[in-house]
């Protein structure tokens, strides 16, 4: 237990950290002003606007993480289609899924890569680890991309006029948020643990929030319910590992490396992870997927690009919901599920037949 709370405890500090500068970002209008400039990129054209939306998704996930992707970004997004006067789901889901699905290159791009990495360490560290992942990353981004070019195409085309700049009431704080906003990307890729970065971020716009507009504070939501959720799911699954389940999962998960072997390994994977959420399903299915790189990056797959179908497969997921529910963009839950379902299905596929040729 000691060990799953060193692993653990740094995911959800940071969940609630990067929570609390999306909050006060939001509140500085930190959104606002970014979903304007990404309107005025893409000079009115809605499929180039699109395409912005795709490489900011990709870049931001691969550099800052998924969960950073889904808290940061989804805002703008959000704010920048309704400014330009378009239907926002369809850009809204292109970065929830692209939150996942391209999380797999770097292992600060997903949480779980970092419970990985201590595995990788065995065949050479970060080197092993990029030797097996760029390929099936590279991969699952363009088949992620593919997918939602067919869903949504008819959406992506026209043009839009380009919005006004928005006007925040207090300028001292967009700029002390969007400052630690900015700086939170490099920070992130240095190598300390990203809660820590988060944290400093957290205390700076908190403390600043509070001399600027002290009564704002209370409108801070902070996920507690969730972080107790999840706190509750990766013990329950370190009690059933105690109690036979560690060998149950290596019986159904099999051996070998084929194309067959890492399609199984990443399938159960993505299963697992829409069943239960991705960080415990890796952490459940670890030791049954770690007798090789290859195997071990399947098991990742899976457990990245593939638990988008529920809404709590991931913890990205959930934050992106949370996002949205903020913003008053209403997500219907069946369109949502029948189209993640296409996009995982391609996109874990075709990822891990890229592996399978490593």
């Amino acid at each position: 237990m000691i060990d799953l709370v060193d692993r653990v405890g740094p995911v959800l500090a940071f969940l609630v950290c990067i929570t609390i500068v999306a909050e006060i970002a939001d509140h500085a209008g930190v959104f606002d002003v970014a979903g304007h400039w990404a309107a005025r990129m893409a000079k009115g054209r809605t499929l180039v606007l699109w395409l912005v939306v795709v490489i900011l998704s990709c870049a931001a996930t691969t550099v800052l993480s998924l969960d950073t992707t889904a808290v940061l970004l989804t805002p703008v997004v959000i704010t920048t289609a309704r400014q330009a006067g378009l239907p926002p789901l369809p850009f809204a889901f292109t970065t929830v899924w692209l939150a996942n699905t391209a999380s797999l290159l770097l292992p600060v791009s997903n949480l779980s890569n970092l419970l990985a990495l201590h595995e990788f360490h065995r065949w050479g560290g970060l080197s092993a680890y990029l030797r097996v992942a760029w390929a099936p990353a590279l991969v699952a981004m363009v088949a992620t991309v593919l997918v939602i070019a067919v869903l949504h195409h008819q959406q992506f085309r026209g043009r839009y006029v380009i919005p006004p700049m928005p006007h925040p009431d207090d300028v001292v704080l967009l700029r002390v948020a969007a400052a630690v906003c900015l700086l939170l990307g490099p920070l992130f890729v240095t190598g300390i643990t990203p809660a820590i970065p988060a944290a400093v971020g957290a205390l700076i716009l908190l403390v600043t929030l509070a001399v600027r507009e002290r009564d704002a504070l209370r409108t801070v939501a902070v996920p507690w319910q969730m972080v107790l959720g999840i706190t509750a799911l990766f013990a329950i699954v370190d009690f059933l590992q105690s109690h036979g389940l560690e060998e149950r999962i290596a019986t159904v998960m099999g051996a070998g490396e084929s194309t067959t072997d890492l399609l199984r390994v990443s399938g159960l994977g993505a299963l697992g992870g829409n069943l239960i959420n991705n960080l415990p399903a890796y952490l459940a299915a670890e030791s049954a997927a770690d007798g090789s790189a290859h195997r071990l990056m399947a098991l990742l797959i899976g457990v990245n690009a593939g638990p988008i179908i529920t809404v709590w497969g991931s913890l990205a997921t959930i934050l992106w919901l949370g996002r949205c529910r903020r913003a008053g963009l209403a997500i219907p839950l069946r369109r949502f599920t029948i189209e993640s379902f296409a996009v995982a299905l391609v996109t874990v596929t075709a990822a891990t037949l890229a592996l399978g040729q490593l």
